[in-house]
């Protein structure tokens, strides 16, 4: 597996000096809790002061593998230099003008680069924002606005951001929409295909009982959009089985619903494909990014059919700092290091490295009930031996062993016994082996 450096400088090796978190991370984290809101939680309480390729670096000079991406951002690697040249250079020139006011050729040329790279070729057209909840938000405002309908459906286990909308389409309760409440109206909840679930039935069944519960309890031709996650990011690293996604594209267009695909967590090549739903031979009305669009830089868009995102009325999409200058010349960097380096590749490349390796501890570790995933973002659900019962106990402890031997893992899923890896596809092969090692070793000490 070959790896295109991108290192900033910072030595490719695990190295622990103190434990985790040191001395200055404890003293910083002491000053946090005193200017922070405590809503703002932290996984791994390491301040970093730099990183670049697999590494991130600490203030007490701890080196730890970085198996997160900062979920799933720094899909290019940290501190990239095609990023941070052009953020340096454009920072330079300006920084800000609102493109509704005084337009730029930046914004321009980062939505000619999605629509011409996102599945499909009809014309397509994208607007610019700044998170990926104010890119499902905004898909929803351009689906309402064409279909003149006001019903939104999403999935079983989806994750669509903190914003009231966005947290009404999330299914997880904590910590995402506890106490929040009320949320916006006209959403409806429907199955999604969860295979190691899912028991004996496939893809397409699992589709017609969505469709038939869309039919019978809003009706088809009520529904202005259909969103769903090609792979479930939150809801833990999901696979759809083959048929389902095929099946609701079907439905939505007899049916006349936009059908959106949110990317914001598996596009840009995370998967191995550009775009996670290329691998199910669908092709989107709308399709939302953020996340690994511009290698650190907020920026986030929805890309569709012309037709579609040009039924909004002028000045009905926008935002103060949507499509801003210095992330979207971060994005433009991003993407061009992604088409030089064949990114996707490096992404299949990474799941070749990591899958056999995770389906060997699954053989001799019962806890581990799946190993799924497509490309960098990759999974294993956890489980008392035997059974389907989700094991969150376990999954917390290995977390915190991977923690304290040096290597940054999240968790997820809607019951929380999944463990998600993001490598950056900038890590190197020897720290990718290591942090398995590292988990392997937590499993025999916590299983």
């Amino acid at each position: 597996m070959t790896i295109t450096a991108v290192d900033n400088g910072v030595r490719q090796e695990r190295v622990l000096v103190t434990e985790i978190p040191g001395p200055r991370s404890q003293g910083l984290m002491a000053r946090k809790v005193e200017a922070v809101s405590a809503g703002v939680g932290v996984v791994l309480p390491a301040f970093i002061e730099r990183a670049g390729g697999g590494i991130l670096v600490d203030v007490d000079g701890n080196h730890l593998i970085d198996m997160g991406s900062g979920i799933a951002v720094t899909t290019v690697g940290n501190a990239n230099p095609y990023v941070s040249d052009a953020v340096a250079e454009q920072a330079h020139e300006f920084t800000h003008t609102c493109f509704m006011v005084n337009p730029y050729v930046g914004y321009v040329e980062v939505c000619e680069h999605l629509n011409r790279l996102t599945p499909g070729d009809h014309e397509k057209r994208t607007a610019l924002f700044n998170s990926g909840a104010e890119a499902v938000e905004n898909a929803v405002k351009v689906a309402r606005s064409y279909t003149k309908r006001q019903a939104v459906v999403v999935l079983e286990h989806g994750y669509h951001g903190r914003t009231n909308l966005t947290m009404g389409l999330t299914a997880k309760n904590m910590p995402y929409k506890h106490s929040f409440g009320p949320f916006a109206p006209e959403i409806y909840r429907v199955p999604a295909s969860y295979p190691f679930r899912d028991g004996p039935h496939g893809g397409k069944e699992v589709a017609e009982w969505a469709t038939t519960r869309i039919e019978k309890e809003i009706g088809g031709d009520n529904v202005a959009a259909i969103i769903v996650e090609p792979v479930q990011g939150e809801g833990g690293f999901i696979v759809p089985a083959p048929g389902y996604m095929t099946a609701l594209a079907e439905y939505a267009k007899a049916h006349g619903i936009v059908f959106v695909s949110d990317e914001i967590q598996a596009g840009f090549c995370r998967t191995g494909d550009w775009f996670a739903i290329e691998h199910e031979g669908v092709v989107p009305d709308l399709i939302t990014t953020a996340k690994g669009i511009a290698g650190g830089m907020p920026l986030s868009a929805v890309t569709g059919r012309a037709e579609i995102m040009d039924a909004v009325h002028p000045g009905g999409l926008g935002g103060t700092y949507g499509g801003n200058p210095v992330a979207c010349a971060a994005a433009l960097g991003s993407i061009r290091w992604m088409e030089e380096n064949n990114a996707c590749g490096l992404a299949r490349d990474i799941e070749a490295v990591m899958v056999p390796r995770l389906k060997a501890m699954q053989e001799n570790f019962p806890q581990i009930g799946d190993v799924r995933g497509r490309g960098a973002m990759l999974a294993i659900e956890l489980v008392e031996p035997g059974t389907v019962n989700p094991n969150a106990a376990l999954a917390a402890e290995l977390n915190r062993y991977c923690h304290q031997h040096g290597v940054v893992t999240l968790t997820t899923g809607t019951y929380g016994n999944v463990f998600r890896f993001l490598p950056p596809l900038t890590m190197p092969t020897h720290l990718l082996e290591e942090a398995l090692t590292i988990l392997e070793a937590g499993f025999e000490a916590c299983a």
